[in-house]
């Protein structure tokens, strides 16, 4: 039988929050105005889950990175999905290159674990990830650009939307990386600890195009401030939607923890509670690759886990 960390086994004492029926309605139709108030009260519902340390916050926070990923892969020109995304990290050898739809996958997964500091060094790193290369120069702008609207006091979702506008109007095939920036910068706006990852994947959404359905409003452009509060709405609903699916699929594995044997099997109830996806071939230094297959089927079995690839072998396995 497993001991599990406290910390780990400690159950949510609240529900996730919703964001209000309210703020959620008719958002095709707002003004500027109406926009930016739904926002902050789709934001204020998230604020509170963003501070908090949930036993099921990580896995939380890398499946939006998943989702943000898939969407960065068509502002990359890449076709690759959740699945591919998925199988490019977690079915790599330990150390090796995750191949380039990996790599801006990594970028996301990045920004999900790290505080919203935006120094040269990292935003340099972070741009050769995403396939992309700026010389130092203008890096160092672009961050003093970021300590300059956190000095402004914008509201949140519009210094979020300055930020895309400023990356693109430097340079328009930059777009993806305006993206990250944009929820680095909300979430200093809003002193979250962590960003969360949020807006690119509406970006191709509906709350993005022109009356009438029309071409995509490109940052910068007329009505990109309204659509990016509108996003916001959208984006902090699915979010805690999740929340409370994971919240709900998280007690449920906690609550079987006391049934497992296999020596290792903290350990990956650790890494299910923090990870998006775990291969089930994992080894560690308690777990043999045998030892792994029957905890993941055992796990299955208690309907505690799902398989995620859809596949008989190098499966994966998630909340």
């Amino acid at each position: 039988m497993i001991r599990l960390d406290p910390a780990t086994a400690e159950s949510n004492p609240t529900a996730p929050p919703t964001v209000p029926a309210w703020a959620l309605a008719a958002t095709d139709a707002l003004g500027d105005v109406e926009a930016a108030f739904q926002a902050g009260a789709a934001l204020g519902a998230l604020d509170g889950l963003a501070r908090a340390q949930p036993s099921w916050a990580g896995a939380w926070r890398q499946r939006l990175a998943v989702k943000s990923a898939t969407a960065s892969m068509r502002l990359a020109g890449r076709a690759e999905d959740e699945a591919a995304l998925r199988d490019a990290w977690h079915l790599r050898p330990p150390g090796a290159d995750p191949g380039p739809a990996g790599t801006i996958f990594g970028a996301w997964r990045q920004l999900a674990v790290q505080p919203p500091v935006a120094s040269p060094e990292r935003l340099e790193k972070i741009v050769d990830q995403l396939g992309l290369h700026w010389d130092r120069a203008a890096v160092a702008d672009l961050c003093t650009q970021i300590e300059e609207l956190a000095a402004s006091q914008r509201p949140a979702p519009f210094a979020a939307a300055a930020i895309v506008a400023h990356v693109v109007a430097m340079r328009p095939d930059a777009e993806l990386f305006g993206w990250w920036l944009a929820d680095l910068v909300l979430a200093q706006s809003l002193r979250w600890p962590r960003p969360l990852p949020l807006l690119i994947a509406q970006a191709f959404g509906p709350v993005f195009r022109a009356e009438g359905g029309g071409t995509r409003i490109r940052p910068g452009q007329k009505g990109f401030e309204r659509a990016v509060c509108v996003a916001l709405v959208q984006g902090a609903a699915e979010a805690c939607r999740l929340a409370a699916e994971l919240s709900r699929r998280a007690e449920k594995l906690l609550a079987v923890a006391p049934k497992l044997r296999a020596k290792g099997a903290g350990d990956v109830i650790f890494l299910l509670l923090n990870e998006d996806a775990v291969a089930g071939s994992l080894v560690t230094k308690t777990l043999s690759r045998f030892a792994a297959r029957r905890l993941f089927e055992r796990l299955q079995h208690l309907d505690a886990v799902r398989e995620l690839s859809g596949r008989t072998s190098f499966r994966l396995f998630g909340l």
